[in-house]
């Protein structure tokens, strides 16, 4: 892979990384704009971003899980009741990070967290790409 290659992919990722924390940001447009510029990088890009939006999701819900917990907020309802499932919407704007760290706050399972937190935002990934191409 050229250095090219590497510098795209790499201001990808951390675009992926950043738009899935709660600064600002949308990493969509940087894949679509990648994939279009260089088709042949299509799965390569796919898996680096949906690999950096799921780090960034999972640093949200390590943080939702150190702050101190007395008693769950009434506002959690909806998380409790589906549990890390609820995390497969974590990519939607608003909403997702308040999901991600309120999994974290819940103590929800990790791994199931990072499974279905993975699987949502590949699929919106993917559909991002089909869309592009």
């Amino acid at each position: 892979m050229h250095d090219a290659e590497l510098a795209a992919l790499g201001g990808l990722a951390l675009a992926a990384f950043l738009a899935a924390t709660l600064l600002p940001g949308g990493s969509e447009v940087v894949l679509a704009g990648l994939v279009t510029l260089r088709p042949e990088l299509t799965l390569q890009a796919l898996l680096v971003a949906t690999a950096a939006n799921t780090a960034g999701g999972m640093s949200t819900y390590l943080l939702g899980r150190i702050v101190p917990r007395k008693e769950v907020p009434p506002q959690l309802a909806a998380v409790r009741r589906w549990g890390s499932l609820s995390l497969l919407l974590s990519w939607v704007p608003l909403i997702g990070d308040a999901l991600c760290a309120a999994a974290g706050v819940l103590r929800l399972n990790g791994l199931a967290c990072l499974l279905w937190m993975a699987a949502g935002k590949g699929l919106r990934y993917a559909v991002v790409v089909w869309a592009a191409t």
